[in-house]
């Protein structure tokens, strides 16, 4: 892969991720950079650790991880976004802190958002291209745009409010539906 590809692929890759950090910045009063960057450190890590997982699973089995990938992705992101759809439609909570969130809910978000980062990694094993770079690539662009999207959702949350995480929990709907969508057709 080209350095060009391999940039456009980690922006790709990192582009739901921060249209739920926008969201969840968006609900916040005040979210510090130190939490910012905790929590894009945490999404970066998840969605650099997945390229790697698809490769070696594409390495080792792809025919059975593709068979069910879309499902996975599209249930994952489906109830997510049905879930910040909720939170958005519900009364404003600006005194709730990001880290006063489960642990295991962003967890499970930034997983989420990185399904498809799995995907390129099966897909990736079948070029039988490098992982490396792409991998480091992709989490450092996630740690990056979801530090930004925590901390622009923050200055625009007065002017979009929770309209924020319902445009959020409908990318993340989109996403799943669409990656349902490619793999039945």
């Amino acid at each position: 892969m080209t350095l060009t590809a391999i940039i456009i692929l980690a922006l790709a890759m990192s582009t739901d991720a921060f249209a739920v950090a926008i969201g969840m910045g968006a609900r916040r009063n005040h979210v510090p950079l130190p939490e910012a960057l905790r929590i894009g450190l945490l999404f970066g890590l998840i969605e650099g650790i997945t390229p790697v997982i698809g490769w070696a699973l594409g390495s080792m089995a792809a025919s059975y991880v593709a068979d069910w990938d879309h499902w996975i992705a599209f249930v994952l992101l489906g109830g997510l976004g049905i879930r910040m759809i909720i939170e958005g439609s519900g009364a404003p909570d600006d005194t709730e802190e990001i880290a006063k969130r489960p642990f295991w809910l962003l967890v499970l978000t930034g997983f989420a958002t990185s399904i498809d980062a799995l995907v390129v990694g099966v897909g990736l094993a079948f070029a039988d291209s490098s992982i490396v770079a792409p991998a480091v690539a992709i989490g450092i662009a996630t740690l990056s745009m979801v530090t930004l999207g925590l901390l622009i959702g923050r200055r625009i949350g007065a002017v979009v409010g929770k309209r924020a995480e319902i445009f959020g929990g409908l990318v993340l709907i989109a996403v799943g539906c669409l990656t349902l969508w490619e793999h039945l057709h």
